[in-house]
């Protein structure tokens, strides 16, 4: 499980857990108390924030009255959710808040992520990420470079074969590929590798172009959409919108808000251009860097 890290086995095992509580018709503070557990420790088991022991599964189902297979299940997930993930490695460069969303990200199907001022960084050159992180980090050149190193770690989910790579539809805002880099020919190279990596069959990039006008996403900002296989016979990890700002990020799973997020996509998707006309656009401005 060192391909998916340690989060969404975590998160399966608290929304399984709180699920098997809601069911069996005990509060959370009396599950605390049967179990001897803290009302705080309860609420990071469920919100999936902490890894949990065999032992505590095993007792937590037999106070919910689990079935023998759906404790088997639920030991499975805690096992793996003890493992790390390969970010790990590169300590305190990886924010604890995005640690979770790259563990999240290597374990999900499919992936859907609107660009409205920068592009992505499973798409970033090392180039345009040096210049990315160069701004965001300051003047240290080794925290820079294993801030890249992260960066285009990520990117090798696309091309792995086990598990599976997922799927990856980016929007971007035809904003982002004029807004250069100041090594032009670095953007030359970025912009090119839009167009080399939407060849791939899992990989499509397609931008909205001025000529679209203001719509239904223009004050939404960044987001990416996650879905996620089943693991097991354990039911899928929910849908989940990540929205990433200065301080942290958002992780939104709720119907309502999912669903949200979804007609925004739509929406985006009437205003694109297709793939074939995005290749165009990508190309006729790299020719005119170069002329």
């Amino acid at each position: 499980m060192s391909e998916t890290g340690s989060t969404v086995p975590r998160r399966q095992v608290g929304r399984l857990m709180r699920q098997l509580r809601e069911q069996a018709g005990i509060s959370l503070m009396a599950a605390a108390e049967e179990l001897e557990f803290s009302r705080a420790r309860m609420y990071r088991i469920e919100n999936g924030e902490v890894p949990v022991r065999k032992h505590d599964v095993i007792a937590m189902c037999s106070v919910y009255s689990a079935t023998q297979r759906m404790t088997e299940v639920l030991i499975g997930l805690a096992h793996e959710s003890k493992s790390k993930g390969w970010w790990h490695a590169y300590g305190d460069i990886v924010p604890a808040w995005f640690e979770l969303y790259v563990g999240m990200e290597q374990a999900a199907s499919r992936l859907r992520s609107y660009a409205p001022s920068v592009i992505p960084g499973l798409l970033q050159s090392r180039e345009y990420a040096e210049c990315v992180f160069g701004r965001w980090i300051g003047s240290d050149k080794a925290a820079v470079d294993t801030a890249v190193a992260v960066r285009l770690e990520r990117q090798s989910l696309l091309t792995r074969n086990r598990p599976q790579a997922p799927r990856l539809d980016v929007i971007l805002d035809e904003g982002v590929l004029r807004r250069a880099i100041p090594d032009s020919l670095g953007m030359r190279k970025q912009l090119s590798h839009l167009v080399n990596v939407s060849t791939r069959p899992n990989v499509s990039v397609r931008v909205i172009p001025f000529a679209a006008g203001p719509h239904k996403a223009s004050s939404s900002g960044q987001f990416t959409v996650l879905e996620f296989p089943a693991v097991g016979t354990a039911s899928p990890e929910p849908t989940t919108i990540y929205c990433e700002n200065l301080t942290g990020a958002l992780y939104l799973d709720k119907l309502a808000e999912v669903e949200t997020y979804e007609s925004i996509w739509a929406e985006l998707e009437n205003v694109t251009l297709s793939q074939a006309e995005s290749d165009d656009l990508i190309s006729a401005i790299i020719k005119e860097a170069d002329d």
